[in-house]
């Protein structure tokens, strides 16, 4: 892997659809989580970790590079072998900026479905993987539900608060920075509204 001392920037906040709607594509969003957590990779290499093939990794990669969220790593690499970087940690959106465009609604919902899959991968991998770990993070994981009852400002106001300090952390500890001692560890943190509990 080549050395990239560039640091990735904190977020990317999209406000166009069609930049979210290229990032909707399931592939694409496992390619761009690759290189945000392992960092600088070629369509070749990362085609081997997702199982496709390397044709298929570089027509993406393109795709996500045309609305800014990867690039070239400057100096490395071939005409025929590219390495690419992600640019940003983590991409944010308003649901309200996409609802004003159309096909906003669709591509919501496409990455809402992305998300609630990445999370449950996210919790199974732990599940299986937890065993593995080693005794000191035997009493890490922390899986938490809270009940309370809201006004939209107020939940608006507690998803602020704890995405101020998840990206505090981030900043301090990033996840593409490995260190001795540490292991890979995923804060989820959703908060969502409910007509009623699920029987």
């Amino acid at each position: 892997m080549p050395i990239d001392p560039t640091p990735l920037e904190p977020a990317v906040q999209v406000t166009d659809v069609r930049a979210l709607r290229a990032l909707a594509h399931p592939l694409r969003n496992r390619l761009l989580g690759q290189l945000r957590l392992n960092g600088p990779a070629t369509a070749s290499q990362l085609g081997r970790v997702v199982g496709e093939s390397s044709g298929s990794t570089s027509y993406h990669l393109r795709q996500l590079a045309a609305y800014g969220f990867v690039e070239e790593v400057e100096g490395q690499g071939t005409a025929r072998e590219r390495w690419w970087r992600a640019r940003h940690r983590m991409t944010s959106w308003q649901a309200t900026d996409l609802l004003e465009q159309e096909g906003g609604a669709e591509v919501q919902d496409e990455m809402t479905r992305l998300q609630i899959d990445q999370h449950a991968r996210v919790l199974h991998t732990w599940h299986d993987q937890k065993d593995a770990l080693g005794p000191e993070w035997a009493a890490v994981a922390s899986l938490n539900d809270h009940g309370m009852r809201l006004t939209p400002d107020q939940a608006r106001a507690l998803a602020d608060e704890l995405n101020a300090v998840l990206g505090r952390w981030m900043a301090e500890h990033p996840g593409d920075r490995p260190a001795e001692g540490t292991a890979l560890v995923f804060a989820l943190t959703d908060i969502v509204p409910l007509k009623e509990w699920p029987s």
